[in-house]
């Protein structure tokens, strides 16, 4: 099930060494505003579907891919959010 999450991560990675022409990937990897306002509107299009029961899951899904995005271009690695979610287990 998390490897989905890798794969998109890795997904991310790959664009970033091999831009594709016209792909909503790179878009966000080459516009760190973009990227931000996006997690930002998905962030609260979630909030809106939990509280109206509806979506939730497909908005997940969105706040999900848009946040990896932005972390990677903010040179934020998922590995290190890994190990420092991990040291805050008790």
């Amino acid at each position: 099930m998390l490897k989905i999450l890798e794969d998109l991560v890795t997904l991310a990675r790959e664009r970033k060494s091999n831009p594709i022409v016209d792909s909503y990937t790179n878009k966000l990897l080459e516009d760190k505003s973009l990227a931000k306002e996006k997690v930002i509107e998905e962030i609260n299009e979630l909030i809106e579907a939990v509280e109206q029961d509806t979506n939730k899951n497909h908005e997940a899904a969105d706040v999900l891919y848009h946040l990896i995005m932005y972390l990677e271009k903010s040179g934020i690695k998922i590995e290190e959010v890994m190990e420092e979610l991990n040291k805050r287990k008790k």
